[in-house]
């Protein structure tokens, strides 16, 4: 869970013996540690042992066993602990300040009366960081003692927090904390809502949609969306940022995400020189560093695929007219680095290095046809009809180069290398279904389906290996959508979001495993979204105020629908409805609605 200013990840479960286990390891991002590097924020652990101490009855509680769990955007913890008092804990990030707080309510069901004592007020260590000396601590606001008669209740808060040797503590309300919280989960359910037949769908992206959201805090150099996962904070990558994330928000509709993208995009045209030297894949350290230890990942093509459709979803002008030079400038890098055979080269891919990937990769060369696809769109909303045409031209000429280059048979199915020399089946094969690519569409998606790439977990990184990754999992499920096998797509995805929500590892999309052992990274939550908006729905947008609608219903639904969706500067609710053989699209705002309707998989362009 994150605010602006602090995230913390909560491990919570029952141990051996029956009783709470609970820790907090919370981070705060723009205190930044020695030396400031990418992992350079600072992080501190709390077990449970470490926090303020529960009495009852003069009795040190050491027993308290849970009954429920619950997680809404807060972390609700029911617990009986001796002499049957009842322990509810609300568990939550600050939005605005760098402090985690837990709320304690508890109820006395017993007919005696009961004392409650709490153990010292204030516990502080200090720490030295890039700016000089940090302070942290834990404090408490309960009385010296609560006695509890029948049926009664009290309420404490605990609080963590860090601030700089220099800066004043804040008075703060812990109900005006948890209001502020409820709030900001309370917009993020209001926005792109989801209605499906299939509860866990939805709640998984409703889930998503929270994760992907929360995690962005103010930095000295503005808003910074930022993975997480305890290693990733006050930094911003090529992929995470601006391929993964930065297109969702414009349909989320959050203005604090399309302001963390703009900002993104914004922060690397600073390495968009004459001499075109590659972009760095990460800038880091609230932006006063660079990392780039993987050399060239791509990340060119990367940012013109983002920005492009992160320009054209937001339907701003002004947007896409300052954001069009860094597109021009990344698409004109790629250019330069096509190889003899059209396809575009790199040293790596979003991988670095962990799996080989040759001097040319699948991903990078579908990433940039599309960029070329979604920067045509741009163009010719900005009048520039010349580069438009010229880019129609690069995208069908990278379209042949992929087919020419990639196209091979590998361990029986007739789909994609991932580079010159692989004879092993690799996950990101996913890659031209996504970007509507179809020449080896059969071939592709029994290759990623069968047992050689396909597990419990979604897709192994490679056939015969154990890693995985859910971005290309991500990546493969939108594409089965977006090319239309629907029904082996919704089994698919309806299986990976039960293990995800209802698994032993919830509630969120992973990074990877084993490395991290999978890290609820932001980012992927954003291409869960993306799944659905782009693969169920078909959303894409054609220019800064038209936008195609592809909508993929499942045999099994009669209905879906997505509300209060932001696209091309406009709110809108989007129906499907199953009619017979046929589907009907109503594509509805405050001043009316428009119907369509057509055979399934239609592609209807809806138009402001």
């Amino acid at each position: 869970m994150s605010g602006k200013k602090v995230s913390v990840i909560v491990s919570y479960g029952v141990n051996q013996e029956g009783k709470l286990a609970l820790s907090r390891k919370v981070v705060w991002p723009t205190l930044r540690t020695i030396p400031n590097d990418t992992h350079g924020s600072l992080m501190v652990d709390f077990e449970l042992e470490s926090m303020p101490t529960l009495w009852i009855n003069g009795v040190r509680s050491v027993n308290e066993r849970p009954i429920t769990f619950q997680f809404n955007g807060l972390l609700h913890i029911r617990s009986l602990a001796d002499n049957g008092v009842i322990i509810e804990r609300t568990l939550f990030p600050s939005v605005s300040s760098r402090s985690v707080w837990e709320k304690i309510v508890l109820t006395n069901p017993s007919d005696q009366t009961v004392s409650i004592q709490i153990n010292a007020n204030l516990s502080r260590k200090s720490v030295k960081g890039v700016a000089g000396i940090y302070f942290i601590e834990v404090s408490h606001d309960a009385a010296n003692e609560y006695l509890l008669g029948p049926l009664a209740s009290c309420q404490l808060s605990v609080r963590i927090s860090a601030r700089h040797l220099q800066e004043q503590d804040q008075i703060m309300d812990v109900r005006q904390e948890e209001e502020q919280r409820i709030d900001f989960v309370r917009l993020m359910n209001q926005n792109l809502r989801l209605e499906t037949p299939d509860g866990v769908l939805n709640q998984m992206f409703a889930f998503a949609k929270l994760r992907a959201a929360e995690s962005i805090f103010e930095t000295k150099s503005g808003p910074m969306h930022g993975p997480g996962g305890g290693r990733y904070y006050a930094a911003i990558w090529t992929n995470d940022q601006i391929e993964y994330a930065g297109p969702f928000f414009p349909y989320l509709g959050y203005a604090f995400g399309n302001e963390a993208t703009h900002n993104a995009l914004r922060l690397y045209t600073a390495f968009m020189g004459p001499d075109y030297q590659p972009i760095p894949s990460s800038i880091i350290a609230e932006g006063s560093d660079i990392w780039e230890g993987a050399g060239d990942r791509g990340d060119a093509a990367m940012y013109a695929y983002g920005a492009a459709l992160f320009a054209l979803a937001s339907g701003d002008m002004d947007i896409a007219i300052e954001l069009w030079p860094a597109i021009v400038w990344c698409l004109n890098y790629c250019e330069k680095q096509k190889n003899k055979d059209g396809v575009i080269a790199s040293d790596s891919d979003e991988l670095e290095g962990r799996f080989p990937s040759g001097s040319a990769n699948l991903s990078t060369s579908c990433l940039a046809y599309a960029a070329y696809v979604y920067g045509s769109r741009l163009a010719c909303e900005l009048g520039e009809e010349a580069i438009a045409k010229q880019y129609v031209s690069s995208a069908q000429d990278l379209y042949e180069a992929i087919e020419r280059y990639f196209g091979a048979r590998v361990e029986g199915f007739d789909t994609y290398r991932y580079y010159d020399g692989n004879d092993l089946l690799r996950s990101w094969i996913c890659s031209p279904l996504v970007m509507g690519i179809e020449v080896r569409k059969p071939g592709t998606i029994a290759a990623l389906l069968s047992p050689r790439l396909w597990s419990e977990d979604g897709l192994v990184t490679q056939a015969g290996d154990t890693t995985f990754w859910d971005r290309s999992t991500l990546y493969a499920l939108r594409g089965l959508f977006v090319v239309g096998a629907t029904e082996e797509a919704i089994s698919y995805l309806l299986s990976y979001s039960r293990r995800r929500l209802l698994g032993n590892h919830v509630p969120y999309a992973v990074e990877a495993y084993p490395e991290g052992n999978q890290r609820h990274l932001s980012a992927e939550s954003a291409l869960y979204g993306r799944v659905i908006t782009e693969g169920i729905f078909g959303i894409q947008p054609k220019g800064l105020s038209s936008f195609i609608c592809k909508p993929r219903l499942p045999e099994a639904w009669d209905h879906m629908a997505l509300r209060s969706v932001h696209v091309c500067g406009r709110e809108l609710d989007v129906i499907v409805n199953r009619q017979g053989g046929r589907i009907e699209l109503i594509v509805s705002d405050k001043d009316g609605f428009i119907k369509f309707e057509g055979e399934m998989g239609t592609a209807f362009e809806v138009k402001g």
